[in-house]
């Protein structure tokens, strides 16, 4: 596997593949990287003949109250792992490679509508700091193919607009969220648990469960919600929101008689740890 920290040095190593013919598909990352991280790259192994992955901590994607300082690094570790799961290239920027006039002075990306609720509205400016740096991303890599999982559902979401919008030609591929035996869907956030946090963690995807039998059993959505949230927060949570939506994140109609997709949502705080999970459902 190369690494590689310049743009020229990027730019010169895709330029060749393509000039052989290959295909380039593409993992964006922040690092602190775990089993969940490594399926995407094997899952880009299969869709394309090189496979690029990257790490950079997003200094714009973070908010007043969350500490970019704090985020945990670990490089060596990283490099292991995508090199063990077939990554071919990582891409390694600096902050000074990724925003040249500063990151308080970048050109910002902003996504309307889906940006808005749900993460977005416990997260103010969050996603533009998604879209920014994933806009740059695509910009330096033009991968054929960009990977990435449904645990971020609605990041996921706001990639597919930006994509769409911008006219990226790039296929978007989502890919399943990882989980612990227990349920628990794979995070780098789980290391800050303790012992009787973790133990007690599955209860989010318990309750996603719960939500969809709910909902198929017909039960409104704000009753589903309510239930939800009040078995969350009895169980030691702090609930910012346990949602039910359609998958494009828009409110559901009562006695709506579509194709009934849905998708419930949970991000909720575990003593200083906030987690967030999902699950797709046929109503």
């Amino acid at each position: 596997m190369l690494t590689v920290d310049q743009l020229g040095a990027l730019r010169s190593t895709l330029q060749a593949w393509r000039a052989s013919g290959h295909s380039v598909a593409f993992v964006p990352t922040m690092g602190n990287l775990h089993e969940g991280h490594h399926s995407l790259i094997r899952l880009a192994r299969e869709r394309a003949d090189r496979v690029v992955a990257s790490v950079f901590v997003n200094p714009t994607q973070f908010g007043p109250n969350e500490d970019f300082s704090r985020y945990p690094r670990t490089p060596e570790a990283d490099a292991d792992g995508l090199r063990a799961a077939g990554c071919d290239l990582l891409w390694r920027p600096s902050v000074e490679t990724m925003y040249p006039y500063g990151a308080e002075r970048t050109v910002q990306v902003a996504v309307p509508g889906v940006t808005q609720t749900l993460e977005g509205a416990h997260r103010p400016g969050h996603f533009d700091g998604v879209a920014t740096v994933v806009a740059r991303l695509f910009n330096q890599v033009r991968p054929d193919v960009a990977v990435f999982g449904r645990k971020d559902y609605q990041q996921l979401a706001v990639i597919r607009y930006l994509v769409r919008d911008l006219a990226f030609p790039i296929e978007i591929v989502a890919a399943p969220t990882r989980r612990e035996a227990d349920g628990l869907a794979m995070s780098s956030r789980n290391q800050y648990l303790s012992p009787a946090e973790r133990e007690r963690a599955p209860q989010i995807h318990r309750t996603l469960q719960a939500m969809r039998e709910a909902a198929q059993a017909g039960q409104g959505r704000e009753a589903v919600e309510a239930e939800a949230a009040r078995r969350l927060t009895d169980a030691g949570f702090e609930v910012d929101y346990a949602a039910l939506r359609r998958p494009d994140l828009t409110l559901p109609e009562a006695g709506e008689t579509d194709d009934g997709e849905r998708v419930a949502l949970i991000a909720a705080r575990l003593g200083r740890t906030r987690l967030i999970d999902n699950l797709e459902f046929a109503a």
